[in-house]
């Protein structure tokens, strides 16, 4: 019975298992109406595509149809993209091609307003420094005075002004004089002329001589809307010390951007009245500049020249910049021998004329033969010296000028010097400018240079000595686009010549491969 039963319930419970399975027709029905649909769906979504396709190909949309145009209008990542049709994109049109002829002019010496702070006392002497590099014809300037002199128009210089009344500002500086209160504001009495189209006000004294054509490719660099206070220090390490390397001297001059004297000119006399302390007109202008948040931007060829002496080193070995300016020349030698300052500045103006970016800017080479090292200043002087000096000795000016501490020594400068001379027989023969011109048949410069009579130590060296050399002559094609391109010092090479007595030298861009090598 047991096992009777035992079979009865696994047939049962096979048979409910076998039901519960799925029905063998569902499993061959259900997957075959599945792939149908889907083919008919595939067959119908590619005959849609082609059709619109084969439309699309044969009815072209216009030209003036923009499919980015909706992009552009609905999407706010691209609100300022321009919605100009293609075609009108390809073609500018004459609106378009006026607005490229009306975009902003590189700055130009018109561009510029000088401000010359200048004593009546002392007008009358001083006012020929000015003569030297002021063109009436192009530039503007005002001249600001500490009291009414006549002027003659026939002296071509800047409109003569009176400053303002300064009495109500406090000066406190024991050393000083409160005339400084007066010139630190030349900037802002220069602006309220409201004087049109002016990009950069520039500063400087009486008795600084700029070097204009070279001021200009300074300042073009520069975006003039922006905030920029632009000018140089103290050759003087203990000057700097005193007042602050981050300030611009004003005797060497200084350039500020049209924005930054507006913004100055706002805040200035407030400004002046905290620093009654002060000594200058530079550090006074510097303190405002540190409360409107602006650095000194400095460019090496603004030069205070706070020394004494000869400026003959410094100008020889000049650094690899535009020369911008000179200061304090009542104060140091006429930088050539047996004339007058001014005298010697109209000589110098010369070949500034002939080619401003290259003037004084130092060449050193080698007469191998001879053993003699050669440094060309152009526009000033040369110099040949026995045996060979390498160029990076050549480039550190030689100690012919005194610290404006007289006490200091030679490690009061902040830049490095070296001695005239290590050994006697080293001391240089100099050469200075006498003439110059252009000769429009090879395009060129003709400089000539002369030697300076003078005693030199007894030398037991067997060479020859340069004094057999009394004229030297520089060939050099005039280089205006020398500071747009990097820094680099021209080459200068030896020259055959016949002449007695004469040497002839050719400085110019370094050629491929070109290298000042020491022998």
């Amino acid at each position: 019975m047991k096992v009777a039963e035992k079979e009865t319930d696994n047939n049962s419970n096979n048979k409910l298992i076998w039901d519960q399975s799925p029905k063998m027709g569902s499993t061959t029905r259900t997957p075959a109406v599945f792939p149908k649909l889907l083919l008919t769906l595939i067959l119908f979504v590619s005959l849609t595509y082609l059709v619109y396709t084969i439309r699309l190909i044969s009815n072209p949309p216009p030209c003036q149809f923009d499919p980015f145009r909706r992009l552009a209008r609905t999407s706010p990542h691209h609100s300022n993209l321009p919605t100009h049709p293609i075609n009108q994109i390809n073609r500018p049109s004459l609106t378009h091609l006026d607005h490229i002829q009306t975009l902003p002019q590189p700055t130009n010496i018109s561009h510029i307003v000088f401000g010359i702070a200048a004593s009546a006392k002392l007008w009358n002497k001083r006012k020929n420094y000015i003569k030297i590099w002021y063109n009436e014809s192009e530039m503007r300037g005002i001249v600001w005075l500490d009291r009414k002199i006549k002027s003659k128009p026939e002296d071509k210089l800047p409109e003569l002004r009176v400053s303002d009344d300064t009495s109500k500002f406090g000066y406190t500086n024991k050393q000083g004089h409160r005339s400084a209160i007066r010139i630190s504001r030349i900037i802002s009495e220069t602006l309220k002329l409201g004087l049109e189209d002016v990009r950069w006000f520039v500063m400087g004294d009486d008795d600084t001589v700029f070097v204009t054509e070279n001021l200009v490719r300074v300042l073009q660099k520069y975006d003039h809307t922006q905030y920029y206070y632009i000018g140089s220090n103290s050759e003087s390490h203990l000057q700097n010390i005193y007042f602050s390397y981050a300030m611009a001297y004003g005797g060497g001059g200084f350039a500020i951007s049209y924005p930054l004297a507006v913004a100055l000119e706002k805040m200035q006399d407030r400004c002046i009245q905290r620093y009654p302390v002060l000594y200058g007109s530079d550090d006074r202008m510097q303190a405002c500049m540190a409360e409107l948040g602006v650095p000194l931007t400095k460019q090496l060829g603004f030069h205070q020249y706070d020394v004494y002496g000869n400026l003959f080193g410094l100008l020889a070995a000049h650094p690899v910049t535009p020369l911008v300016s000179v200061h304090h020349l009542d104060v140091v030698e006429p930088i050539f021998p047996n004339v007058t300052q001014v005298q010697a500045l109209r000589r110098l103006a010369i070949p500034m004329k002939l080619d401003s970016a290259g003037l004084m800017q130092q060449s050193v080479c080698y007469y191998k033969s001879k053993k003699w090292t050669i440094s060309v200043s152009w526009g000033f002087a040369v110099q040949i010296i026995k045996g060979i000096l390498s160029p990076r000795e050549m480039e550190m000016p030689t100690r012919t000028f005194l610290n404006w501490y007289k006490r200091a020594d030679y490690t009061a400068y902040a830049f490095n010097t070296r001695p005239v001379a290590r050994n006697p027989c080293q001391k240089p023969y100099v050469y200075y400018l006498s003439k110059a011109r252009f000769e429009e048949e090879t395009n060129q410069t003709v400089t000539e240079y002369l030697i300076r009579q003078e005693p030199h130590p007894l030398c037991r060296w067997k060479m020859i000595e340069p004094s057999i050399i009394e004229r030297v002559i520089v060939f050099k094609k005039p280089d205006p686009e020398l500071w747009a391109r990097s820094p680099r010092r021209n080459c200068c090479r030896v020259l055959d010549s016949t002449k007695k007595g004469t040497m002839e030298l050719e400085v110019g861009v370094c050629r491929e491969d070109e290298v000042i090598e020491i022998l």
